[in-house]
């Protein structure tokens, strides 16, 4: 009979408990996820329907203090863009 030495035993041999944890977290792993997606989808819906059942709210813009009002941008787009083609920004401004 041929005796092996502990060290040339395969490591699964030698070190059952890793072995076991691993494969029992693997095996645990899909499980998990399969209840996380049921959870996740049912979430889901439900956010969608509290959505829907909302109105939809206007964006208010805030103007900085150095924004131009609409008077003064055309004032300026007039002055500059004299003599140049009517495109981009300065398309009708160009008379």
């Amino acid at each position: 009979m041929i005796r092996l030495q502990p060290n040339k035993l395969p490591m699964t041999v030698r070190y059952p408990l890793p072995t076991l944890i691993t494969a029992l977290a693997l095996l645990g792993v899909p499980a998990l996820a399969v209840a996380a997606d049921t959870t996740a989808a049912a979430a889901a819906k439900k956010n969608t329907a509290e959505v829907k059942k909302q109105s939809p709210r206007k964006a208010r813009f805030v103007k900085g203090p150095s924004e131009e009002s609409g008077t003064e941008r055309d004032r300026r787009l007039k002055r500059e863009c004299k003599g140049r083609p009517n495109a981009g920004a300065c398309l009708g401004y160009t008379r």
